[in-house]
């Protein structure tokens, strides 16, 4: 199947930014947590314990600028195989009885916004978030990567980057960190949280101070 296949793309995803090791650790990490098709999950992120210790390890910074940004400087939504696409394939692996046509178009199904609970019975409602927003990974250190860096980052299928969720909630949350924007459903703080840590921790992304605060106002939820 399609996302079976793209499973072995996801794998090849590592940022080149980050070392051997790291990227060893974080293909694993996405092996063991990649999610078969219809049990509706993203691939889960680390433990509270771990996600605490990656948040201290996280460079605070200032934003950088937003000269030069596009969402164009991040090719996503890319090619997976099987004529699927990114897209489709977080639909797919996120969903429950989808069902998709001869072009991976899913036509039929139904998916759990974990943003704010809302159930969603067409893919037209569904939004696939990105984790960290685009224009928050270039203001955190992203404008420094090459194409190629970007587009691994766009279409990581391995970590807790991406998730579909209702297009309400993730047009609210725009390119917001966690000091402006949090899901409505308190409930899901903790996974949040963990996944957002998780991503800038994998690709060596700066946090801000008060971006730092809430995460761990947010991390706090676990316990």
């Amino acid at each position: 199947m399609a996302v079976a296949a793209a499973l072995g793309t996801a794998l090849a995803l590592a940022p080149a930014s980050v070392s051997s090791a790291e990227s060893a650790t974080s293909a694993a990490r996405g092996a063991a947590a990649y999610v078969p098709a219809g049990s509706a999950e993203m691939p889960e992120p680390p433990a509270v314990a771990e996600a605490r210790a990656e948040l201290e390890q996280l460079a605070v910074d200032l934003p950088h600028g937003m000269d030069g940004y596009s969402r164009a400087r991040f090719p996503h939504w890319v090619d997976q195989g099987d004529q699927c696409d990114t897209r489709e394939v977080v639909l797919q692996r996120d969903g429950e009885d989808v069902v998709q046509d001869d072009l991976c178009r899913a036509t039929s199904g139904s998916w759990l916004s974990r943003y704010d609970g809302r159930t969603l019975n067409s893919a037209s409602q569904v939004d696939i978030d990105h984790m960290v927003p685009l224009a928050n990974a270039w203001r955190s250190g992203a404008d420094e990567w090459t194409t190629p860096q970007r587009r691994r980052f766009a279409n990581d299928l391995a970590n807790s980057q991406l998730i579909a969720v209702s297009a309400a909630s993730n047009r609210s949350k725009a390119d917001k960190g966690p000091d402006a924007w949090k899901p409505p459903s308190v409930d899901y703080w903790c996974t949040y949280s963990r996944a957002w840590v998780s991503v800038k921790y994998i690709y060596k992304l700066n946090i801000t101070e008060r971006e730092r605060a809430e995460l761990n106002r947010m991390l706090n939820t676990c316990d």
